[in-house]
């Protein structure tokens, strides 16, 4: 996929605001680092998305239910109150801690609201409605200004089941692959891989990650170096239910 792999910051963005246009804001970002380049890979935070496409809520006008009251603990129910409803189902919960999933599919903390780089006091990130619409939206759009072909990662953190931390994945996908299949290839030893697939967008997220920080006002990254051409979407890294051996 690869001789050598580069990841570049894109520094200087402002403070973003809905509506923006972030594809000149990320051109202008590239050019500092040298421009975009045929079969970079742009990878941007959701919240950079998020707050473009006005997907911030402010708690002054949320009143909790009974339900989010319960599950509040000692913290802010009209934080869990846009939990729920951004979550398709509660998983887990452990006051106030809870576990969801989205609309989208995706099993993670708090439904993917989010209080770090927000707007300001009281106001919550929530995730892209649809984030591979927005990675091809921002992908179509940087292609009409710079005329040069990209694929974009839409990335957030994710936590890991059993494992501490957060790593960042791919929530939406655009103009690569976003998983490869080595089924049917040989290894080194000559033995045939039967069920191995890469989740290269996850990957590619978790790389940019490196650079981009979480405290360092950068939303966004050049992965450069790979060769991974396809209509992959963020919506192909999700398991089935069906396939989901605890349910």
């Amino acid at each position: 996929m690869t001789d050598e792999l580069r990841i570049l910051p894109l520094r200087g963005i402002p403070e973003l605001e809905e509506g923006d246009d972030l594809a000149a804001l990320l051109g202008e970002a590239a050019a500092q680092a040298g421009g975009f380049q045929n079969d970079d890979v742009l990878v941007v935070a959701q919240k950079a998305i998020s707050k473009v496409e006005g997907r911030v809520v402010d708690l002054a006008g949320i009143e909790p239910s009974d339900r989010a009251r319960e599950l509040a603990g000692d913290t802010d129910p009209r934080r869990i109150e846009v939990i729920l409803r951004e979550a398709r189902e509660v998983l887990r919960a452990r006051p106030p801690l809870v576990i969801a999933e989205t609309r989208h599919g995706f099993v993670c903390a708090s439904a993917g609201v989010d209080a770090s780089n927000a707007k300001g006091p009281d106001t919550l990130v929530l995730l892209p409605v649809d984030p591979d619409a927005s990675a091809a939206a921002l992908r179509d759009a940087v292609h009409r200004r710079l005329g040069i072909e990209i694929g974009v990662v839409v990335s957030d953190s994710f936590g890991r089941a059993w494992r501490r931390g957060t790593t960042d994945v791919a929530l939406g996908v655009a103009g690569i692959a976003a998983i490869v299949d080595l089924a049917g290839q040989r290894d080194a030893l000559g033995y045939e891989l039967h069920a191995t697939e890469i989740a290269v967008a996850d990957e590619i997220a978790s790389a940019a990650q490196l650079v981009m920080g979480k405290s360092d006002g950068i939303p966004a990254a050049i992965v450069r170096g790979l060769r991974l051409h396809g209509e992959g979407r963020g919506s192909d890294l999700l398991m089935p239910r069906e396939r989901d051996l605890f349910r």
